[in-house]
């Protein structure tokens, strides 16, 4: 197989299938039926995070160094496990950041990054792909954030691929492959911007509800 590539990717999310690697570099691509999403406008934070949102500890921004949310996104959570982030797959994300298609939401404490998320935008559906904390809720209020986010800038689709715990906590639901496509089909319609290019630079907030 040739080098995976942004076109690549591309092609796949609006196909309604994503690449992951396995534990020799090889590349799978992956359609699951059922298919995990988080309903836009029913997630709410949970109660235990609230305080930490009203103390704006942390600080918001997006896209200030994608390629490290990436990697620390690839660090094993355990000497046992192991990463379907590749090399191969961080350097094609990164082309498609660059081309202003994937998107970090970045948690920072004392300008130190400490947590973040990073996804694909197209059309006004967003994919999920990967979160990490190095501080207690710092993923979480990149989620919150993000949530905020894809609700301002009117997206309709929120793509979590599978069902696990950590979605679970954020109101996923499974759905039927093919009600996914058509809802993937009908979200790819309409144009959605995740944030002004030009703008990312002036990004920094303090998180709050």
């Amino acid at each position: 197989m040739n080098q995976l590539t942004a076109d690549d990717l591309i092609y796949g999310y609006l196909n309604g299938i994503f690449p992951m690697a396995d534990a020799d570099g090889t590349l799978y691509w992956y359609s699951p039926d059922p298919r995990a999403i988080i309903p836009l406008e029913t997630y709410k934070p949970a109660k235990s995070l609230r305080p930490v949102l009203n103390k704006k500890a942390f600080e918001i921004r997006i896209n200030a160094d994608f390629e490290q949310v990436m990697r620390r996104c690839a660090v094993p959570r355990s000497s046992d496990d192991s990463t379907w982030i590749s090399e191969e797959i961080i350097s094609a994300y990164t082309t498609l950041n660059q081309m202003g298609l994937a998107h970090s939401v970045e948690t920072y404490i004392d300008d130190r990054l400490v947590g973040g998320l990073y996804g694909v935008a197209l059309g006004a559906a967003f994919f999920g792909e990967s979160m990490f904390y190095e501080v207690d809720n710092a993923s979480k209020v990149a989620f919150h954030y993000l949530i905020l986010t894809l609700r301002k800038q009117r997206f309709e689709l929120l793509d979590t691929q599978f069902i696990n715990d950590n979605v679970r906590r954020f109101g996923a639901i499974e759905i039927p492959k093919n009600q996914y496509l058509k809802m993937l089909k009908q979200a790819l319609k309409r144009k959605a911007r995740f944030s002004e290019p030009m703008l990312e630079h002036l990004f920094n907030f303090h998180a709050e509800d």
